[in-house]
C-alpha cells in the first residue's frame, strides 16, 4: 500500500471506530470509510500521532456535530454521489500509519482520496474547536 505523508486536510480510507462500537467493546472499526486527516504531530523518535475525522452518509442528529461536504468537492475526491458529511464530534487518534489505514479501491493500493480545499480543512478545524469547547467531542484512542 501506498503511504501518503500526514498532511492535515487529506482524505485516507480508514476502518473509523465509532464512540458506540468502541463503548461496546469493539477494537476494531466495522466499516472502511474515507476520513480526513485533522492533526499531525511528530511525537516519539520516528513516530507521528495522528486524529482523523470520519466522512459518513448519515447525517447526524445535531446538525452543529458535522459539515456537509458539497457535490463539487465529493467529485474531485471520488467519492459517490451520495450527501455525505465531515463528523466534528467523533475522532480516532492512533500512531501512523497503524493497523487501520486501508487502500482506496481502484486507486492501484494508494490509501489517499486527495485533500480537502483549505476553506473546506478550516470549517472542519473551527468546527471541531467549537464542539470541544462545548464538551461534545469523542476521541477514540486507536493505538492499541
Amino acid at each position: 500500500m501506498k503511504l501518503p505523508a500526514t498532511t492535515p486536510g487529506l482524505v485516507v480510507r480508514y476502518s473509523f471506530l465509532w464512540s458506540h462500537e468502541h463503548d461496546a467493546g469493539h477494537e476494531e472499526g466495522a466499516k472502511e470509510r474515507p476520513c480526513a486527516i485533522v492533526v499531525a504531530v511528530r511525537a516519539d523518535v520516528g513516530q507521528t500521532r495522528v486524529i482523523l475525522a470520519p466522512i459518513t452518509h448519515r447525517p447526524p442528529k445535531d446538525p452543529l456535530d458535522s459539515i456537509e461536504i458539497p457535490a463539487q468537492i465529493r467529485r474531485a475526491l471520488g467519492l459517490d454521489d451520495a450527501r455525505q458529511f465531515l463528523r466534528l464530534d467523533e475522532l480516532n487518534r492512533f500512531v501512523w500509519p497503524g493497523f487501520d489505514l486501508r487502500p482506496v479501491p481502484g486507486r492501484d493500493g494508494d490509501a489517499a482520496y486527495g485533500m480537502l480545499p483549505q476553506a473546506l480543512f478550516e470549517r472542519l478545524r473551527r468546527g471541531i474547536l467549537d464542539r470541544q469547547a462545548a464538551k461534545r467531542v469523542r476521541i477514540m484512542p486507536r493505538e492499541g
